[in-house]
């Protein structure tokens, strides 16, 4: 027999792909910065954080297309009007990303990707390169090295406006964002039946993964032996 606090937060939401993606990265990043702030020989630690951010990433990017419902670009990526109303609040509450945490996803997406990516052809200025450098000139890849450090601290500066969203929802709105990302469930009488997702495609998503992943190392093993040098 089911009680009401069994069917308060029942109705499937978000898919355990986007769940493993959206906790992976934070561990990630988290990661990446650590194993450059720590001291000791840390970078292969923090270039391999680097590529989980790249397939991460890309996964996120092509589940956004062939996922569940609530992951798929189309259902929350709004246009200008769309936003505004919101803000003015004349739209309901949405089941998946609101209008405005949909900008917020593409800026993390996007930001992420391109810090991950020049990492692969920057340099530490003394010994340690990309995998990817010996793609580029030493001018190109010192720029490179000056947008991936730049990149990081608006990274940061994201993720803190992410949580004090998480949070003002949570303590003004009454609306609990954090749970459901982890349960990926949210409560039966705010989701309607054909908001529900059945199942998370696991399968699928752990397929793409792979297929990232393995385009990842055949760039990587591919690329031309980068040579160290002292400036």
């Amino acid at each position: 027999m089911n009680t009401t606090s069994d069917k308060a937060n029942n109705a499937l939401v978000w898919d355990l792909p986007v769940r493993i993606i959206h906790w992976s990265l934070l561990v990630s990043v988290i990661g990446s910065w650590l194993t450059r702030e720590l001291e000791g020989d840390w970078f292969v630690w923090h270039i391999r954080f680097g590529y989980a951010v790249i397939v991460l990433v890309v996964t996120r990017i092509l589940w956004g297309f062939l996922g569940t419902r609530h992951a798929r670009f189309s259902q929350f990526v709004r246009g200008p009007k769309t936003i505004i109303d919101y803000l003015r609040g004349g739209e309901a509450k949405s089941v998946g990303h609101n209008p405005l945490g949909a900008l917020m996803i593409l800026a993390m997406l996007g930001m992420l990707l391109t810090q991950a990516i020049t990492g692969l052809f920057a340099n530490d200025q003394v010994f340690e390169t990309g995998p990817l450098f010996g793609y580029v000139t030493i001018e190109t890849s010192d720029r490179l090295t000056t947008l991936h450090k730049q990149l990081f601290d608006w990274i940061v500066a994201a993720v803190a406006i992410h949580v004090a969203a998480a949070l003002f929802y949570l303590w003004v709105r009454k609306e609990n964002l954090i749970l459901p990302m982890i349960t990926g469930r949210k409560s039966e009488e705010n989701c309607p039946e054909n908001e529900r997702i059945s199942s998370s495609r696991l399968g699928v998503a752990i397929i793409l993964a792979l297929l990232v992943g393995a385009a990842l190392a055949w760039i990587i093993h591919s690329a031309p032996e980068a040579s160290l040098y002292v400036f």
